[in-house]
């Protein structure tokens, strides 16, 4: 028997899936519009530095696995199956972020944007108050604590049924996955040169210590004898597994992604500070082509933040 908070769901689903597959072409449109102006601008003037087709594929990628959390057949399911809610929160904050900062250029999103619209945002993008409350969230200390902490409210039962139970509250845990995701990423990914002052050494211990509540979370998930969310005892069975055998695949699935993605990561740090060739720039690279575009552009165009 189908309950009205899961017709509830399916309808708003429906409606969500929508607004957010039109938000995200947009972006791409948006972006990719973004790449050839600036490429038809480059070689217009004598440059040839190729680049933004891998940063375009990247940053297009990430939306498609933002699309695919939240937007996919996959987000019917959250309600169902544990495992695809774990998948949902993977894609939103350890999968998307990293792929979508390496690709974030601020010049395609200037050259994408209308000029008139980036004029009306320039003062108060650059406005005191908001430099200060964005120097505050760029801080690797605060993106540590905001994506820890999201991570671990959000997966207390009492909370857990919560967005479980209320579409905006669920609305609002996607979201608040993907923003914390993004500002975890940001001093690692590093896609303007003032987005970190630590020292790019320090992001191995920045790694390492994301890992701890994770890992904690997974384990409890994997090797409780228990259903930790009730409401998954009363949901079709899927593929076979049993409530608790879902619970300890996404426990599983989380532990293994999380360990590989940030292995990787911490990877690159070390070839890059082991590596005896510019050793200041150690961090994950986002190419810039600011030095030569602003030359050449002049001032028809604004950075943006």
């Amino acid at each position: 028997m189908i309950s009205v908070n899961m017709i509830s769901h399916i309808h708003h689903g429906a409606s969500q899936s929508f607004w957010i597959s039109g938000a995200l072409i947009f972006a791409s449109l948006v972006y990719l519009r973004g790449c050839l102006h600036l490429r038809r601008h480059q070689r217009d003037h004598g440059f040839h530095e190729n680049v933004e087709g891998w940063r375009a594929g990247s940053f297009v990628l990430g939306l498609l696995l933002i699309w695919i959390a939240m937007a996919s057949p996959l987000a019917a399911l959250d309600h169902n199956i544990l495992t695809a809610h774990m998948v949902q929160h993977l894609l939103l904050m350890t999968l998307a972020p990293p792929l979508i900062w390496l690709g974030m250029l601020r010049k395609p999103l200037a050259h994408g944007l209308p000029q008139r619209f980036l004029q009306a945002i320039s003062r108060p993008l650059r406005s005191e108050p908001v430099q200060k409350f964005a120097s505050v969230v760029a801080n690797p200390a605060f993106c540590w604590f905001a994506a820890a902490s999201t991570l671990v409210v959000w997966h207390i039962p009492s909370v857990f049924m919560l967005g479980m139970q209320s579409q905006m509250w669920h609305e609002a845990e996607q979201a608040s996955f993907l923003v914390a995701g993004l500002l975890f990423w940001s001093p690692v990914v590093r896609p303007s040169a003032s987005t970190s002052k630590w020292p790019e050494a320090s992001m191995l211990l920045y790694l390492f210590l994301a890992t701890l509540p994770c890992d904690i979370l997974s384990g409890f998930l994997v090797f409780c004898d228990r259903v930790v969310y009730p409401v998954f005892l009363s949901s079709p069975r899927s593929f076979g597994l049993s409530a608790l055998e879902d619970q300890q695949c996404a426990g599983a699935l989380m532990w293994t992604c999380v360990t590989v993605v940030y292995f990787i990561a911490g990877a690159i740090f070390t070839a890059r500070l082991l590596s005896p060739h510019r050793p200041e720039e150690l961090a994950i690279p986002a190419i810039r082509l600011a030095a030569h575009c602003g030359r050449a552009h002049g001032s028809t165009r604004m950075e943006t933040v």
